[in-house]
C-alpha cells in the first residue's frame, strides 16, 4: 500500500462529510449524546479497525470522539485510510 497523492485524498474526502485533511492524517470529530455513547461507539469502531487490521487514533471526550487516519508504516495517507473512514461514516449513520 502506497500513499495516496493530494488529488485522490482531496477526491476521497469529497465523499466522506466531515472528515478533513491534518498533514498527513485524516480526521472527524463526531458528537454524541453522553459518555457512554461515544465509548459504544468506539467499541463498535474497534472491531471494524481490528477487521481491517488498521487501527486509528482516537481521543474520547464526554461526548465526543475524535478519529484521525494514517497509515504510519507508509508515512501518510493511504487508501486504507480512506476505506475505514468510509466504514466508520457507515457506523455512525446508524447511531
Amino acid at each position: 500500500m502506497t500513499q495516496l497523492p493530494d488529488d485522490e485524498i482531496t477526491t476521497g474526502l469529497e465523499s466522506l462529510p466531515g472528515w478533513e485533511r491534518s498533514g498527513d492524517e485524516i480526521a472527524k470529530e463526531y458528537r454524541l449524546d453522553n459518555f457512554r455513547d461515544s465509548v459504544a461507539f468506539v467499541v463498535r469502531l474497534s472491531y471494524e479497525a481490528e477487521a481491517a487490521n488498521h487501527h486509528p487514533d482516537l481521543d474520547i471526550r464526554w461526548n465526543r470522539v475524535l478519529v484521525r487516519l494514517s497509515t504510519h508504516s507508509e508515512g501518510g495517507i493511504t487508501a486504507k485510510d480512506l476505506d475505514l473512514a468510509a466504514v466508520i461514516e457507515g457506523l455512525s449513520a446508524g447511531r
